[in-house]
């Protein structure tokens, strides 16, 4: 009677029971060994202690942020020099050096729309570690409707498919920083339970140490096991448009120039991007706490999208927007092209909105809908989009539900 070689099932048993030259083997093992071999290829290619020589230096880091952000020169600088110095510090972990290395962990100021999500998550692919995008509004104090601190790290190791040493090394980018800034520097009877009580959360997360993470999210299944995760090697990127913080800089750019010098000093400050100015004292001003500041040491802003920009933005990175709907119409066989004039009217009318880079994607949509719609049933095999035609689609769609006040 035949029967599998490795768990001894009859072949009436099995759906399939593969034969070999002296012995036969059913699905269900071939099954088994399909993730025994998956989980050890893991194992092998998880980054371990890191190797100096295998880290990407920063002008590296930088050349591939290039290919996939237009502009913000200054934040991928900022951001390339605190990625190769913090993989660093892993690497000296391996030695017995007197002198340590603290983390780097960065915040990101910056109006939407200017590409801090796409920095956070393209600087992760360019060194392949697993990479967790948080939205800080969810959280709140342990006890109170909503999410836990220890959350952030669920969603990493739920990344990492729960490898723990390969999600210690990954990446978190933790969004609307400035949610739950304080909200008030008045004492108030009511506890600011998703404001600084969550930072007082944050802290143990950004600076290292071993928590104990619940697998399925702590609320919902209180019975699990808990697994104990170092955030000692987690890299922290943060991420906020921070909203008003231009008068914060402001206010204290204009108390430092008093005195004779006060009229050319004034001349310098461009105030068109106030942004450029910012300084650890404003996030304070803003509603962090000092402690958290201490824990984000690197800290960059992103500059407003101008015209020109917003214009190499569709169509000069490798998944720029236009690429993206050719590569879309070529699935069904038809060559999109698109007048040169098209991509100033998106642009035109995304600056119009105040939507940055992000309302690009929204305006391209509105425009190409019918066409997605229609052409793949029709034996059409080119379509030009011209400016006549984007304007007659524009007309006809509601672009005020996107206009920002």
């Amino acid at each position: 009677m035949e029967k599998c070689s490795f768990c001894g099932r009859e072949k009436k048993d099995t759906d399939l029971l593969i034969s070999g030259a002296k012995c036969h083997i059913c699905n269900y093992c071939v099954e088994q060994a399909n993730i025994i071999i998956n989980e050890e290829v893991k194992k092998k290619t998880t980054l371990k202690k890191t190797d100096l020589k295998k880290i990407p230096k920063p002008s590296e880091i930088k050349d591939f942020l290039d290919k996939y952000v237009i502009g913000q020169d200054c934040a991928k600088k900022v951001m390339a020099v605190a990625v190769y110095n913090h993989y660093k510090r892993i690497s000296q972990q391996k030695t017995n050096d007197e002198v340590e290395i603290e983390k780097s962990n960065i915040v990101m100021v910056g109006e939407t729309g200017t590409g801090k999500t796409l920095l956070a998550r393209t600087i992760a692919k360019f060194l392949n570690v697993p990479f967790a995008i948080v939205d800080a509004t969810v959280l709140t104090e342990a006890g109170y409707v909503g999410e836990d601190v220890e959350s952030i790290l669920t969603r990493l190791l739920m990344v990492a498919d729960y490898n723990v040493k390969s999600a210690e090394m990954g990446i978190v980018f933790i969004d609307e920083l400035d949610k739950i800034a304080r909200k008030s520097d008045n004492p108030s009877i009511t506890r600011d339970v998703s404001g600084e009580g969550v930072q007082q959360g944050l802290l143990k997360l950004l600076e290292g140490s071993v928590v104990n993470v619940p697998p399925q999210g702590g609320r919902k299944h209180p019975e699990q096991k808990m697994i104990a995760v170092d955030t000692t090697n987690i890299l922290f990127i943060c991420g906020g448009a921070f909203d008003g913080i231009e008068k914060k800089i402001g206010q204290r750019l204009n108390t430092k120039l008093i005195g004779f010098d006060a009229t050319k000093k004034r001349d310098f400050v461009n105030k068109d991007n106030l942004l450029q100015y910012i300084n650890p004292l404003d996030l304070k001003s803003f509603g962090l706490i000092p402690e958290i500041i201490g824990r984000l040491p690197i800290l960059t802003h992103l500059n407003p999208l101008e015209k020109e920009t917003l214009r190499r933005i569709l169509t000069e990175p490798k998944n720029s927007i236009i690429k993206q709907y050719i590569k879309l119409f070529e699935y069904d066989g038809i060559a999109l092209s698109f007048d040169e004039d098209v991509y100033d009217f998106i642009v035109d009318k995304a600056i119009e909105f105040k939507l940055g880079a992000r309302g690009l994607r929204a305006i391209c949509e509105s425009i190409m809908l019918d066409l997605m719609f229609d052409l793949p049933s029709k034996k059409e095999k080119t379509v030009n989009i011209t400016l006549e035609l984007a304007i007659e689609k524009a007309e006809r769609l509601n672009f005020s539900n996107l206009k920002v006040a």
